[in-house]
C-alpha cells in the first residue's frame, strides 16, 4: 500500500485545472458532459468543455474576479455547472456551490460568510433568493437562463468573449491554494465552511483512482444528480470528469435518476442510502404484486448474497460459483438490465450508513455495492474498499492515508486530503485538527484485523438511557429499516427508561402490501393507524430487534404515514436524520411513549 508521502510526491506541483489541460491534451475529441436536450441528447466534447470554460474565465475576469476572489454558483445538475465552476478555477478564484433548495436567508449567511464578489444563478427563481441590498460585495450576480430576470450579465454574454488561453490560464493557481469551500449541514448551528485546497482533490483523486485499481478511467460513464453543494458529487462527477476524463451525464433533477440510469447504463454510480434503498423497495414491491415470483426472487437473494460476498474475496468454491450463475441468469440479470445497472463496474454507497442486508442484497443481484465513509473535511472519501466488501463494515483507509482509533475510540485520519481549516473559525478548526496532523471524525469506530473499520456512531449521537447504558442509533436505526414495510427510523430514548423510535412508512412497499392485503383504498396516514399494519410492524420489529440485548432493544414504535424528505426540518439535503428538528416535530409523539 502507498504512504501518504508516496502520493504526495505523486501529486506534487498539481492543481486540477494543470490536470484538466493534461485531460483535454489526452482526449480533447471524447465526450465529456451530455444532457437531456427535448427528446434527444446534446454532449460537448472535453475540448468544447474547455473552450467554453475559458471564454467564461474571459468573461468573469472582465467583470472583475481575479485570483483568491469567491465565486459562488447556484446552479443544478446541468452541464453549465461545470464550466463555471472550472472557468473560476481558470481565473485563480474560489467556486462555491450554494444547495438549491437553500432559503434566501440561508443564501444571505454562505455569500455573505464567504465574501463572495461574483455569483451565477441559474433561473429567475435562484436569482431572486440573492438579497443585494444585504451582499453589498457581491458586484455581479450573472443568470444562466436569464427570462424574468433584470440580470447584469447572462450566460451567453459570459461565454461570448474570446477565451483565455487554457494552459496559462491553468498555471495560475498553485496546488496550495484554495479551490473551494464546502457548507456543512448546519443541523447543529451556522453551517461552517470547510477549506479545500488544490493538493487536497489532487491527492484525492490519486488515492480514489488507486482504489479503484484501474490505470485509465478515461470514459466511464455516471449520472450526476445529488446537489453539487456536497463534496460527494463534486468529488465524484466534477473533479473526477476534469482530472480522470469521466463521461458525465447530468441530471437536473434527482427523482428522475432512474430514468437516466436506464439510458445512460452507468459503469460508476454514487449514491447515498436513501436512493439504494428506494431502488430496492420498488423492486420488491413489483415483485411481490406477483404472488409466485416475490418469494422465488427472495429465496434466490438468500441463496445468492452468501456466494456473492464469497466471491468477492475469492473463496467460493466451483460449485457455488455455477450456483450463483445459474441464479444470476433466472432471477438476477433481468433485474439489473431493467434497472440500468447491468453495466456497473463499482457502486458507491456513502454520507450515511447504509444497513448491511441491504449491501448484501444488491451483492446476491450482482450490482456491485460497496460503502464509502469520510467527510468534507477530509475532501470525502475516508475508508473503502470497492470490491472486497464486509457488509456493515466501511473498509480500511483509502490508499495513502492513514487511519487509526484514538484512545476513546474516535477514528480519527491524517493525510494530503485533510482540509486546512473551517473559514474564520480557528477555535472551531482546533477542536477538529489536532497538533499532529490528525482529523477528529467525531464517530466512534472498530477496527478488526484485517483494518477494516466499523462506525459504531456519532459521538455527540449516542443515546444514554436514563439507566446509564449507552447505544448507537445508527445501528438500531438500520435493523428497523430491514422490517419491509419501514422505509425511514429515528430511534428515541436518550436519558428516558427504554428504547423507542419512530418509523415512517415506505411508500412503495406500504401501498404494494395494502393492495396485496385488501387496503389498496386506504391513503398512507390512514395506514399508518391501521390495526393490520401496525401488527406487521410489530411483528417484524421483533425479529429486527432479536440482535440486541434487553436494555437496547427498540421497545415501542409509531409508525408515521407521510415520508421525510431531504432538506426539509426532518432529514439533511443528504437524507442523514436531522434529530433535533425529528424531536421538536414529533415531540408529542415521543412523549406518548413514556406517559
Amino acid at each position: 500500500m502507498p504512504t501518504s508521502a508516496d502520493l504526495d510526491a505523486i501529486v506534487e506541483g498539481q492543481t486540477v485545472p494543470r490536470l484538466f489541460a493534461e485531460t483535454v491534451a489526452r482526449i480533447g475529441d471524447r465526450t465529456a458532459l451530455r444532457w437531456r436536450d427535448g427528446d434527444g441528447w446534446g454532449s460537448w466534447t472535453f475540448a468544447e468543455l474547455a473552450d467554453l470554460a475559458c471564454r467564461a474565465a474571459a468573461g468573469m475576469r472582465a467583470a472583475g474576479v481575479g485570483k483568491g476572489d469567491r465565486v459562488v454558483l447556484m446552479v443544478r445538475n446541468r452541464p453549465e455547472f461545470h464550466v463555471l465552476d472550472l472557468a473560476a478555477m481558470l481565473c485563480g478564484a474560489t467556486a462555491i456551490s450554494i444547495y438549491n433548495s437553500s432559503s434566501r436567508d440561508q443564501v444571505t449567511y454562505l455569500v455573505g460568510h464567504c465574501g463572495a464578489t461574483f455569483g451565477v444563478a441559474e433561473d429567475a427563481e435562484f436569482s431572486s433568493r440573492f438579497d443585494r441590498e444585504a451582499l453589498p460585495e457581491l458586484a455581479t450576480l450573472a443568470v444562466i437562463d436569464a427570462e424574468g430576470t433584470d440580470a447584469e450579465v447572462t450566460w451567453d454574454q459570459l461565454v461570448a468573449h474570446d477565451p483565455v488561453d487554457l494552459d496559462e490560464a491553468a498555471a495560475i493557481a498553485e496546488p496550495e491554494d484554495l479551490l473551494t469551500i464546502i457548507y456543512t449541514s448546519g443541523t447543529t448551528g451556522p453551517p461552517k465552511g470547510v477549506m479545500l485546497t488544490h493538493h487536497n482533490v489532487t491527492w484525492t483523486a490519486e488515492s480514489l483512482r488507486q482504489a479503484f485499481g484501474m490505470d485509465d478511467m478515461t470514459g466511464k460513464r455516471l449520472v450526476s444528480y445529488l446537489p453539487m453543494a456536497h463534496i460527494a458529487e463534486r468529488v465524484t462527477s466534477h473533479y473526477s470528469l476534469l482530472t480522470m476524463g469521466y463521461e458525465v451525464t447530468t441530471c437536473p433533477d434527482p427523482g428522475q435518476v432512474a430514468d437516466y440510469a436506464r439510458e445512460v447504463r452507468p459503469q460508476i454510480m454514487f449514491g447515498v442510502p436513501r436512493v439504494w434503498e428506494k431502488i430496492h423497495s420498488r423492486v420488491m414491491a413489483a415483485l411481490d404484486a406477483d404472488e409466485e415470483k416475490g418469494p422465488k426472487f427472495r429465496e434466490a437473494v438468500e441463496a445468492g448474497g452468501p456466494i456473492a460476498l464469497k466471491m468477492a474475496w475469492g473463496e467460493a468454491s466451483t460449485e457455488e460459483e455455477q450456483t450463483y450463475e445459474f441464479l444470476d441468469s433466472v432471477a438476477f440479470a433481468g433485474v439489473r438490465e431493467l434497472l440500468g445497472l447491468d453495466a456497473l463496474e463499482v457502486a458507491i454507497s456513502g454520507a450515511a450508513p447504509i444497513p448491511p442486508d441491504l449491501l448484501t442484497w444488491y451483492r446476491a443481484i450482482g450490482v456491485p455495492m460497496s460503502e464509502i465513509y469520510g467527510m468534507s473535511e477530509n475532501t470525502g472519501p475516508m475508508c473503502w474498499a470497492p470490491y472486497r466488501i464486509k457488509p456493515g463494515s466501511v473498509g480500511p483507509g483509502v490508499p495513502g492515508l492513514e487511519v487509526a482509533l484514538a484512545d476513546d475510540g474516535e477514528i480519527i485520519c491524517r493525510g494530503g486530503l485533510v482540509f486546512s481549516g473551517y473559514l474564520d473559525e480557528p477555535e472551531k478548526t482546533a477542536e477538529a485538527l489536532d497538533d499532529d496532523g490528525w482529523l477528529h471524525s467525531g464517530d466512534i469506530g472498530e477496527v478488526d484485523d484485517d483494518g477494516y473499520f466499523r462506525v459504531v456512531d456519532r459521538k455527540k449521537e449516542l443515546i444514554i438511557t436514563a439507566g446509564g447504558k449507552n447505544i448507537s442509533p445508527a445501528n438500531l436505526e438500520a435493523e428497523l429499516k430491514s422490517i419491509p414495510l419501514v422505509g425511514q427510523a429515528c430511534a428515541i430514548g436518550d436519558r428516558r427508561p427504554f428504547v423507542a423510535a419512530l418509523v415512517v412508512l415506505d411508500p412503495d412497499e406500504a401501498p404494494a402490501w395494502a393492495a396485496r392485503h385488501g387496503l389498496g383504498d386506504l391513503s398512507m396516514t390512514e395506514l399508518a393507524e391501521h390495526p393490520d399494519v401496525v401488527a406487521e410492524v410489530e411483528a417484524g420489529l421483533a425479529e429486527a430487534m432479536a440482535g440486541f440485548n434487553n436494555a437496547e432493544k427498540v421497545k415501542k414504535v409509531k409508525i408515521l404515514g407521510e415520508e421525510w424528505l431531504p432538506d426539509s426540518e426532518m432529514l439533511t439535503p443528504t437524507s442523514k436524520l436531522k434529530r433535533r428538528g425529528i424531536h421538536q416535530r414529533f415531540a408529542e409523539e415521543i412523549e406518548a411513549f413514556y406517559g
